[in-house]
């Protein structure tokens, strides 16, 4: 008994383009749940996860509306990516406390020399929190995500390496390049410091 196949992901596509509600809808029928999966695993929190679901077909939907949309063929994939993407943002931007340890064993706070003073100033934290947070940002895409899902998410470095679809020891490499390049803007961040400190 041969099994029947629906409309590809091209052909609904095309359909929705056209102005067929109906398509889309088919296409979340088909995916929500893999979507919403994928985000789940990565944020482990339902509600978190439900929001984000929602995010991931309005930015599908603003996409294809702007005709920005080139994934021919490629739509699952493309769907996925954006669903990981926004589940690794929401570490980003959320206000948790990181607790990254460079790669001599530091904790990132102990480098950055203004946060050792006054660590209860809770100003002077989320100051600090702040700076790391847009250090991370600089940072190349894949040490930044890989960073990211380590020391926000706490994920291992298997699970990272599943997620990212790459070896353990690309994800290892990139958290080594990751934290050195990290070590480097925050000499920076700190000899600029001292220049307003200790003005010569």
């Amino acid at each position: 008994m041969s099994k029947r196949i629906g409309p590809k992901d091209s052909e609904l596509i095309a359909q929705y383009r056209a102005g067929s509600e109906a398509a889309f809808e088919m296409l979340v029928e088909k995916y929500q749940s893999r979507v919403f999966t994928t985000i789940y695993l990565i944020v482990k929190d339902q509600g978190v996860a439900e929001d984000l679901l929602q995010d991931v077909f309005v930015k599908v939907v603003q996409t294809l509306n702007s005709d920005r949309y080139n994934e021919e063929g490629k739509f699952q994939p493309w769907l996925m990516r954006i669903a990981h993407n926004l589940a690794i943002d929401h570490f980003r931007k959320s206000k948790r406390y990181p607790t990254i340890v460079m790669e001599d064993g530091e904790s990132i706070f102990n480098t950055l020399r203004f946060a050792e003073n006054n660590v209860e100033d809770l100003k002077v934290k989320e100051d600090t929190i702040e700076m790391v947070r847009k250090l991370i940002d600089e940072l190349p895409e894949t040490q930044k995500q890989v960073l990211i899902m380590r020391h926000y998410m706490d994920l291992s470095f298997q699970e990272i390496a599943e997620q990212t679809g790459v070896s353990i020891n690309t994800a290892l490499g990139r958290m080594r390049y990751a934290l050195i390049n990290l070590r480097k803007k925050m000499k920076l961040v700190n000899i600029a410091y001292d220049k307003t400190i200790y003005p010569k």
